[in-house]
């Protein structure tokens, strides 16, 4: 089986050829989330079809498409429902019809975080656990969940997956979803500059001399012993730790994954949340696994040949 998959991120757009669990192909491009999603569909349907030409495919050849959004969508219907200030307009497209149109093949689409915690799920070598969540720590924080082997979606697609929406700090900042003190807007790559430059000892600190102000810099001059850094890093891993036991308490996993562009500080994030997670989560019936997700950047990619396979039949 060949799909053509792509996952909208925040900062990237990442597309792949997937074929029977692998990704043979891949590429990004710089996502423009400010933009409207009609800006994008045409270098998107352009990049799938030079990685179709690399291999010497016709895109015809490749049983479907499969996309990973960061929103509320309606998968049976291949609808985006919402956006986070992310890709503006995209409710008004009709995807299938684009996927039609560009390539004649069939589209599937889910929510980002739940692509990558069905990657990881399927292909990661988790197999043998159905009661999971993902806390993905990126630009924003993006959460799903496996209860008993079934994908959490709801009613509306919005089951599982607005975790980082959950209320941190009753006196906190206003989020893009409108609820005050989110986990999100609390400590996230996409609120960590604002929150570095409001720290009174931010001027003094390395991180005003830093081109890139992220979490990649931020944990080693935490560890280095910059007091505006160390502030941000123990706040950050403060706010994502209490989120986890939030979690865990709300969906009761057998085990609960880290991933996301900011886990590749894992080394400091890692122990952290295990620690916190140990001491300060109700399971009576033992320990709750906290692990590094381990698929990365491939895990929302291979998730749509799972989804194409999946999907189609329940969305006719």
């Amino acid at each position: 089986m060949k799909t053509l998959a792509v996952d909208f991120g925040g900062r990237r757009i990442k597309l792949g050829l997937v074929e029977d669990g692998v990704v043979i192909e891949l590429v990004a491009m710089p996502a423009e989330a400010e933009t409207p999603l009609a800006t994008r569909l045409g270098p998107v349907a352009a990049a799938l079809k030079q990685l179709c030409a690399r291999r010497g495919l016709r895109p015809q050849q490749c049983d479907g498409i499969g996309i990973s959004y960061p929103s509320i969508v309606d998968v049976a219907q291949a609808r985006i429902v919402d956006h986070f200030g992310k890709f503006g307009e995209a409710h008004t497209h009709d995807l299938r019809m684009w996927a039609e149109e560009m390539f004649g093949l069939p589209l599937a689409i889910d929510n980002d975080a739940r692509m990558a915690l069905i990657g990881e799920w399927r292909y990661g070598h988790w197999e043998s656990c159905d009661n999971m969540v993902l806390l993905n720590l990126g630009t924003g924080l993006g959460v799903a969940t496996i209860i008993e082997g079934g994908i959490l979606r709801g009613a509306h697609g919005q089951a599982g997956i607005l975790g980082g929406h959950i209320t941190t700090n009753l006196a906190g900042r206003k989020c893009v979803c409108g609820n005050i003190g989110c986990a999100e807007a609390e400590a996230s790559t996409s609120v960590l500059e604002e929150l570095a430059r409001a720290h009174p000892n931010f001027s003094t600190s390395a991180l005003a001399g830093e081109a890139v102000l992220d979490y990649a810099a931020l944990f080693p001059l935490a560890a280095a012993g910059d007091a505006c850094a160390r502030f941000l890093a123990d706040h950050s891993l403060q706010v994502w730790s209490s989120l986890a036991v939030s979690l865990i308490h709300a969906f009761d996993p057998e085990l609960f994954l880290l991933g996301g562009g900011v886990m590749g500080s894992g080394q400091f994030i890692l122990p952290a949340i295990r620690e916190y997670v140990n001491r300060h989560a109700h399971t009576p019936w033992g320990r709750v696994r906290v692990e590094a997700a381990k698929l990365g950047d491939q895990a929302a990619l291979l998730a749509c040949e799972w989804l194409v396979q999946e999907q189609p039949a329940r969305a006719n």
